[in-house]
Formats: C-alpha cells, sequence, structure tokens
C-alpha cells in the first residue's frame, strides 16, 4: 500500500513537473493555406498544371471524337451491307479496344497531373517548412502547428507575417 502512494506520489509530480515545463514553452501558429496562396510560385504551378490538364484533355476529346467518327462510318457502313457479320465483329472488337484506350488514357492523365502537381509543388513546400523552421528557431518557437487543427488560437501566437516575411512575401 505504501509502495502505491509512494509511486502515486511520484507519478503526480513528474505530471506537475512536465506541466510547468510546458508553461514556459513557446507555442505558435501558421495559416499555411494564406501563405501558400499569396506565393507567386504558386500561381505560377497552378498555371502550368492547368496548361498541362487543358492539353491533355484536348488530346482525351480528340480520341472521343474519333472514335465517335470511326462509330459512325461502321454504322453507316453496316446500314448500307458493305459489311459481313464477321467484319461487323471485327469492326466492333475494334472500336471496344479503342473504347478501353480512351479510359485509360483518362487514368494516365489524370496520373500524369498528380505526378506533376506533387513534382511542382513539393519544392514549394519544402521551402515554406525551412520558413516555418528558421521563425521557430529564430524566435524561441517549441513548436508551430497549422491553425486549421487548432481549436482554439490566441492571435498574438500567430507567426504567419514572420513566415511570408522569410519567404519574401509582402502584404
Amino acid at each position: 500500500m505504501k509502495r502505491t502512494l509512494k509511486i502515486t506520489a511520484l507519478l503526480i509530480a513528474m505530471v506537475s513537473f512536465v506541466g510547468l515545463a510546458q508553461a514556459q514553452q513557446k507555442f505558435g501558429y501558421v495559416n499555411s493555406s494564406a501563405i501558400l496562396a499569396e506565393m507567386p510560385e504558386v500561381k505560377q504551378a497552378d498555371a502550368n498544371l492547368e496548361a498541362l490538364q487543358k492539353q491533355l484533355q484536348k488530346k482525351g476529346q480528340d480520341m472521343v471524337q474519333k472514335l465517335q467518327q470511326d462509330y459512325a462510318s461502321v454504322q453507316q457502313r453496316m446500314e448500307r451491307g458493305e459489311l459481313s457479320p464477321k467484319q461487323q465483329e471485327e469492326e466492333a472488337a475494334r472500336l471496344k479496344e479503342e473504347e478501353m484506350k480512351i479510359g485509360e488514357f483518362e487514368q494516365q492523365m489524370m496520373q500524369q497531373v498528380q505526378e506533376k502537381r506533387q513534382s511542382l509543388l513539393e519544392p514549394i513546400y519544402e521551402k515554406v517548412n525551412t520558413a516555418i523552421e528558421e521563425v521557430a528557431q529564430e524566435n524561441g518557437y517549441v513548436m508551430i502547428f497549422d491553425e486549421s487543427v487548432l481549436l482554439y488560437k490566441e492571435p498574438s501566437q500567430d507567426v504567419s507575417d514572420q513566415v511570408k516575411a522569410k519567404l519574401g512575401i509582402v502584404n
């Protein structure tokens, strides 16, 4: 029983000490979405992604148009009786294959856009994270959170402007 009391007292003392130590630490937060939205690099990356996406969509639309034209051509040839049943089967299989190629292209297009997005934005995220780390170290912050995860925030702890200054973003 005495041992349990000693252990409990020791745990209470440790929790109190940890609480006291944390009370002396400095915490801050940033609005990373707002910071990213103001960065010219992000705007340029978005423009590049949009251009790539439009280019790929145009190619996909061209593929669909060609398939529709091929389908109409086969349909007309069938109506005129120019295709034997075996030829009709072959044409149907060819059209089905083209349709599958379009589906594969759409999947590849989405993957390509996602990979391009990641390659363009990853260095920007690294730049922002580095700026946050530098602000934290220069100002003695133990932790800096993103405000999107906070339930309550004290406006005086917002270090977004310091991070923007570090990144060269002028308000």
